[in-house]
């Protein structure tokens, strides 16, 4: 799957599992290690941990390999690593204090 695709029906299924302020940011011309990266935020660890556990369910059920997976346990700041696309999701604590939209650039808000 072309990782534009992926990205969007990424923002639009964390949109719909009820994520918050859903960015994607084209990186491809910034670093090798993506494309895209999405981020997204939860209001509580329980809800980050199940943003992520219900994204890996779902990607791998388009087909894409989850190559590797961070944080989630600890649902604070979890990271979902598609290969082309890597997936941030945060409390709001964590995306406060990291803010990688300022890091990496605004990005395109999902508006679902």
């Amino acid at each position: 799957m072309e990782s534009k695709v992926l990205a969007e029906n990424i923002c639009k299924y964390l949109s719909d599992k009820k994520a918050h302020d859903v960015v994607k940011i084209f990186v491809a011309d910034k670093t090798v290690v993506a494309d895209y990266f999405i981020i997204a935020g939860g209001t509580s660890t329980t809800q980050v941990k199940a943003l992520c556990d219900n994204l890996t369910e779902y990607v791998e059920g388009l087909g894409v390999e989850v190559r590797r997976t961070e944080g989630v346990a600890e649902g604070r700041w979890a990271v979902v690593d598609l290969g082309d696309v890597i997936v941030h999701v945060f409390n709001d604590e964590q995306r406060l204090f990291y803010h990688l939209e300022r890091i990496w650039g605004e990005g395109e808000r999902f508006e679902g």
